[in-house]
């Protein structure tokens, strides 16, 4: 059995797409305030969390000095060359 393509079809179809756009539309209108609350909640946990890991270490007193990382120390190679002093020539 074969089909043919008539106007009422084309526009039933155009209906149910306009219906679903804007369905979709109003309801994201909807939900949006909620799904905001949530994201910003969430990275709110996440920045507060590394926030707090920070604050676990021991207050430090006032002047009190502590170095985390001790720098490399540099070793100068001492066979790079002579010096040579000049003087320009006008």
């Amino acid at each position: 059995m074969l089909q043919e393509a008539s106007i009422v079809g084309l526009v039933k179809i155009i209906g149910i797409i306009l219906l679903i756009y804007y369905g979709v539309k109003i309801l994201s209108r909807l939900f949006a305030p909620f799904l905001l609350r949530y994201v910003t909640k969430k990275a709110e946990e996440k920045f507060g969390g590394q926030f707090r890991q920070q604050r676990t270490q021991p207050p430090k007193r006032e002047g009190e000095i502590s170095i985390d990382k001790m720098p490399k120390q540099k070793q100068s190679n001492k066979n790079v060359g002579d010096y040579v002093d000049y003087e320009e020539i006008d």
